[in-house]
């Protein structure tokens, strides 16, 4: 940049004369007074041209000053130019590559957006499938038990396939499936009410009381009655051995008296009459007139009734199974030996049976197939 140069200044105007007095006319005086005036203006201008000259040489150099710091500024810029051109170009190819490697971004985030979304959608093709996959074999799975249950008529078949149906769908954690999950718990809540009895551990009982009845004791079965006789005998043999013994002891004996001795007398000879008389109440007179030949036959007989009982609780027939145990039960009442321990444990067995072998009707998962109809619609 150029600094302002200030103008020359104007040569100064010489000085007015001042008046002079009139000095008396003198013909000798007149000449010196033009030649102080011309030596005083040429001191002057001298003093004006040296300061002019100064000034002007000060100007000059301030002149050359600041052409150099122009021409120097002027190189500096046109260095600053030249490498703000380059830098310049530079930009331009890094904004240009920048530009290019931007689009090509731009274009992946593209590709990437839409296999994002695609694979967003592959996934969620997968989960559904996969919970639809998880429904189809609760659905199955459920059916087949439910024939299960129809066959054997036992509701345990429904109540596992449940429980392991719960127990998978809480592995998945899916909140869609919760409605299912709901719908299981209700289920299984219902089924565990019914109280279905179980007919294999039924039929189970009556095979344990099919095997026991050749080892029942029958009313009149010799082994008793010899095991009842020998019970009263024995208990008079031991009352009268001491009557025995202290009539012959007594008897003989001179210091008893004859009332002593007749009464001991007549006390053993009751005792002996008591012995061959024995006097029992029976219940079941017809009891007591089965040969022995005729045990096997109700035996047998008692076996038919139970395993009919056992074959209409199989094929789910209650009636007929309740009506052959209360025969069966009549002729253990009747026919057997209600103190033996064997007797009493067949007859809890066949009541057992009885009470339990009732209809019972296994409810339907219906919840449980309307939510998974229902989820499986929704998707």
């Amino acid at each position: 940049m150029t600094e302002p140069v200030s103008p020359p200044l104007p040569e100064p105007a010489p000085p007015a004369p001042s008046p002079v007095p009139a000095a008396p006319p003198a013909v000798a005086a007149a000449p010196l007074l033009p030649a102080r005036w011309i030596a005083t203006g040429a001191a002057v201008l001298a003093a004006a041209a040296t300061a002019a000259g100064v000034l002007a040489w000060n100007t000059q150099q301030r002149v050359k000053a600041l052409e150099t710091e122009l021409v120097k500024r002027q190189q500096d810029a046109g260095a600053e130019a030249a490498e703000a051109r380059v830098a310049a170009r530079a930009a331009q190819d890094v904004a240009r590559d920048a530009a290019a490697k931007l689009a090509v971004l731009e274009a992946r985030v593209a590709e990437s957006t839409i296999q994002r979304s695609q694979f967003e959608e592959v996934i969620q093709s997968i989960a559904r499938s996969r919970d639809e996959n998880v429904l189809a074999d609760v659905e199955n799975s459920l059916r087949v038990a439910m024939q299960q249950t129809a066959i054997t008529g036992s509701a345990e078949p429904l109540l596992i396939t449940l429980k392991q149906a719960d127990e998978r769908l809480a592995r998945y954690k899916e909140p869609r499936l919760e409605r299912v999950r709901r719908a299981l718990a209700q289920d299984l809540d219902r089924t565990r009410a019914a109280g279905v009895a179980d007919l294999a551990l039924l039929a189970i009982r009556l095979d344990e009381a099919v095997r026991a009845v050749d080892e029942l004791p029958l009313l009149a079965s010799v082994e008793r009655r010899r095991g009842a006789a020998s019970k009263p005998a024995a208990a008079a043999a031991a009352q009268a051995a001491p009557a025995s013994s202290a009539s012959s002891v007594d008897v003989g004996d001179a210091s008893v008296p004859w009332s002593e001795r007749w009464k001991l007398v007549a006390g053993a000879v009751w005792q002996e009459v008591r012995s061959l008389v024995r006097v029992t109440r029976i219940e079941q007179p017809e009891a007591m007139l089965v040969a022995p030949e005729q045990a096997w036959f109700l035996r047998e007989n008692l076996k038919l009734r139970l395993l009919n009982a056992r074959l209409a609780l199989m094929s789910r027939q209650f009636d007929t199974a309740q009506s052959d145990l209360r025969d069966a039960l009549s002729v253990l009442d009747r026919y057997f030996d209600p103190q033996s321990r064997r007797v009493t444990t067949a007859i809890e067995l066949v009541r057992q049976v009885q009470s339990q072998a009732r209809v019972a009707t296994v409810p339907r998962p219906d919840a449980t197939l309307a939510a998974i109809a229902t989820v499986s619609a929704g998707r």
